[in-house]
């Protein structure tokens, strides 16, 4: 697979994808949902509901960010969610939204890193990530990872971009390659960010391959659905 990175430097892709969303975090909810027209909040609402059939007591987000998707598995499933994130300025956000929405006791946020996860096998009823996989440095290393930490029997739910195929995909990708990347700019001012959006999904494996992946680093079971015309997927992968 490609390896994309968000500047062209001799950083390591983590530590550019950490400055990248320290740069973007005060805008990154704003240009988030303008951007997606919140449909966004669809696809999460649905992951959680799949999620919500394990009936979670502890789940893990990785990648959490700004703590959209922790937020909404707490109030989904009543779990005790931990968020955990590279980026500190995502996580500043994140606090500050969650202490508004009185959740600090039910959702706790962790600034780590998800290819080397600090806590123990079999740890979790649940681990979710979203638009998160894609900016692994080592994709194997972080599914193995999310595997470790997750209980036997239980399911890590991925939700990531995926690619519009059929007669509006020429159309998406237009939207995808050359306006989104512009509002970004405009919006946060840093000039790589909502390009590298683009590249990393055309690279990214999808569908079937990313399926393939998850079973060849251990899961026993991988189901997956398309959401929106396959703007996105969500992944249930069991352990």
């Amino acid at each position: 697979m490609k390896q994309v990175t968000p500047y062209n430097s001799e950083q390591s892709k983590k530590s550019q994808v950490e400055d990248m969303f320290d740069n973007i975090a005060p805008k990154y909810d704003l240009l988030n949902h303008v951007l997606s027209m919140k449909i966004d909040v669809l696809w999460r609402n649905k992951l959680v509901k799949w999620l919500k059939k394990d009936q979670p007591q502890t789940v893990l987000d990785v990648a959490t960010g700004t703590g959209d998707l922790a937020i909404a598995v707490q109030k989904g499933t009543g779990a005790k969610v931990i968020g955990l994130d590279l980026s500190q300025q995502m996580l500043n956000v994140g606090i500050e939204k969650i202490s508004k929405l009185n959740k600090s006791t039910q959702i706790e946020m962790v600034k780590g890193d998800a290819e080397n996860l600090p806590f123990g096998d079999d740890h979790f009823d649940g681990v979710t990530v979203a638009f998160g996989v894609r900016n692994f440095e080592n994709l194997e290393k972080g599914l193995s990872e999310l595997l470790r930490v997750v209980k036997k029997e239980r399911s890590v739910y991925i939700l990531e971009f995926s690619k519009v195929e059929g007669f509006l995909g020429p159309l998406y990708m237009f939207y995808f390659k050359n306006i989104l990347p512009l509002i970004g700019r405009m919006v946060s001012k840093d000039n790589r960010a909502y390009t590298y959006l683009p590249d990393s999904v055309n690279a990214f494996p999808y569908g079937e391959k990313l399926r393939k992946i998850l079973l060849t680093v251990g899961f026993t079971r991988v189901e997956y659905t398309k959401v929106s015309m396959g703007i996105a997927t969500i992944y249930k992968a069991t352990k």
